[in-house]
């Protein structure tokens, strides 16, 4: 897999069915997967924080999460053409998952998301094995890790804000070694509970989810400066 690089952060070309694919393979080698969503903000974070960028680098599956990403390819000569949204991905790899049987976990938000959500997802794939899932406020670690260990479960979906997600997951992969597949999924739980809405599929499709949440809360206008500091500079850089 022919990675791209952005400001010295890797991104995957790979679509969601190429992902899946890909998962399956490695599955099938017991070589565990992680999948971070990469967008302008955590690339520009990653120009402050080479932490970030190792974070970031060190991943199976960087997805092109934001439309900046997708500018920053097309004017680079680069092959990505479609988004791939963690929220999406995780969607997606829990209807794979009930499809080919794999054991899931959930991990994090307040009890009361993660649970609707697992409620959610058992009620639209009845075959979906839920080995179980914890809330984001567990304070023996260990004792959770163990917990996850003792369920069987395959792949793990983690919701704690990024990096404290990733940083979770890259400490306790030498303890679940049945686990094949990592996803940090920020704030997912909370759209599949149903307390959270996505943006309308006019401004989804037209890689306008920015603008929306923009309009929706101005505050985030800061965060939002990151897409044109981003490309100015990836436009600056050799």
């Amino acid at each position: 897999m022919m990675k791209e690089t952005y400001l010295g952060v890797d991104v995957s070309p790979l679509t969601y069915e190429g992902i899946l694919a890909e998962v399956d393979e490695r599955i099938s080698r017991h070589e565990p997967s992680t999948i971070i969503a990469v967008n302008p903000e955590k690339i520009m974070s990653a120009q402050r924080d080479e932490t970030v960028k190792t974070m970031i680098n060190e991943a199976t599956f960087q997805i092109p999460d934001g439309v900046g990403v997708l500018l920053a390819s097309k004017l680079k000569g680069g092959n990505i053409r479609e988004r791939v949204t963690g929220v999406d991905m995780m969607g997606k790899l829990i209807e794979h998952a009930a499809k080919k049987g794999y054991s899931v976990f959930f991990y994090g938000a307040k009890e009361e998301t993660v649970s609707k959500a697992v409620q959610n997802f058992e009620a639209n794939y009845p075959e979906l094995q839920v080995a179980g899932y914890a809330n984001g406020y567990v304070q023996d670690e260990n004792a959770l890790v163990e917990q996850i260990a003792a369920s069987g479960a395959q792949i793990i979906f983690v919701a704690l804000g990024s990096p404290k997600q990733e940083l979770w997951i890259k400490r306790n992969m030498p303890n679940l070694p049945n686990v094949m597949v990592y996803q940090g999924v920020g704030g997912s739980f909370d759209v599949y509970a149903g307390t959270v809405k996505l943006a309308p599929d006019f401004y989804r499709n037209k890689g306008l989810e920015w603008l929306y949440r923009l309009m929706s809360d101005p505050k985030r206008i800061k965060r939002q400066l990151n897409l044109p500091k981003f490309l100015l500079k990836l436009l600056l850089s050799k």
